[in-house]
């Protein structure tokens, strides 16, 4: 473990840099933390997009189904027809969205009631960006908040771990938009988490940290950092067959509720952004009553050369569900939460061309 450890160390001194992360699209309408994110490719532009997530107020009463869309070089986001909701509570928060195509793939979230009651929603649609509809789809066979949404060959989704109601689970659920069915996939291999956060570039992913619980007879259970790693290579012929491997972990530290988005070739790698080290309520703040804080963290793992390389961005963020990719050297942070738990209405662009190939 002591040789381990050092490892990492001389890698850290070896590759650190930092990523500017400057405000050079407009602010959201209003501040939203916890918000599905994604880029949507259609015949008229590239389209981002944020879903449902938390107002500013941070209580059950703020949570809400808002849909706010931008295409770059607009002075505005343009509001749009809210998501809808099979439960009683129309508002969603931890829930995930990808962009496939010229579409939006919006999965799971959750509801918070007045007597902080927490139900995992079932609801999963496809969003036309262009029409602004939006089209249920099959229900996920055990619906998930809190997960990771993973797309390959713009045509599955693999919804990586994350909480179903009362617990974590370790399944991975791949979802095949072209058959609009599901099956399940080999399961994570690590404690089941919910707030970890991923990328997939290709057939390889990589998972990262998150939270475990921790339970024993005659004890509350407990909410326990993950600092843990692990990369997926799936089988080009089934899907469904991923295999998993321990990648050492570039900190030793988790974080939960980072950033996290893919870098195509030639640097193909996956980077991860922001998030807190002390897991927390979705009001910010932490399962110890202590509240959270955000981090300024950048890790970025190449699969080609196998090794991580970590820095800092300008602005600590954290409670992200996502980092759409403007374009091949771009990412954006949208909304999230900053100092003292504010929720944030800010845009920023994040520069990846400085990270070695």
């Amino acid at each position: 473990m002591v040789i381990h450890q050092t490892y990492l160390l001389l890698l850290f001194m070896l590759v650190p840099l930092t990523v500017s992360a400057q405000p050079s699209l407009p602010d959201l309408p209003e501040p939203v933390s916890n918000n599905a994110v994604a880029a949507v490719h259609t015949s008229q532009s590239l389209y981002l997009l944020s879903f449902m997530g938390l107002g500013s107020g941070k209580t059950f009463k703020d949570i809400h189904n808002k849909v706010w869309s931008l295409q770059p070089g607009d002075s505005h986001w343009q509001a749009r027809q809210p998501v809808p909701s099979s439960l009683p509570l129309k508002g969603r928060l931890a829930g995930i969205a990808v962009g496939i195509k010229n579409k939006a793939y919006i999965f799971g979230g959750y509801t918070v009631a007045e007597d902080h009651s927490e139900i995992t929603s079932p609801d999963n649609f496809v969003y036309d960006v262009l029409s602004d509809r939006y089209q249920d789809i099959a229900t996920t066979p055990v619906p998930v908040d809190d997960t990771v949404a993973l797309v390959y060959r713009q045509r599955y989704v693999y919804l990586v771990s994350g909480w179903h109601n009362d617990g974590n689970v370790r399944l991975v659920q791949l979802y095949d938009a072209h058959n609009n069915q599901w099956q399940q996939a080999t399961p994570f291999p690590g404690v089941p988490v919910f707030g970890h956060a991923g990328g997939m570039v290709n057939n390889r992913m990589m998972i990262c940290d998150g939270v475990g619980v921790q339970t024993g007879p005659g004890q509350r259970r407990r909410f326990i950092p993950e600092a843990a790693c692990y990369s997926g290579t799936v089988d080009p012929e089934r899907p469904d067959k991923i295999a998993w491997q321990a990648v050492p972990h570039p900190t030793g530290k988790a974080r939960y509720r980072m950033a996290a988005a893919a870098i195509p070739s030639p640097r193909a790698g996956i980077v991860f952004v922001g998030g807190s080290h002390t897991p927390y309520n979705y009001n910010g703040m932490g399962y110890d009553n202590n509240p959270s804080t955000p981090d300024k963290g950048l890790w970025y793992y190449n699969f080609n050369r196998q090794r991580w390389q970590t820095g800092t961005v300008n602005t600590a963020t954290m409670d992200h569900r996502g980092l759409p990719r403007l374009d091949k050297n771009t990412l954006v942070i949208i909304g999230g939460m900053r100092n003292q738990q504010v929720v944030s209405a800010k845009v920023n662009m994040i520069s990846t061309s400085i990270l070695s190939p």
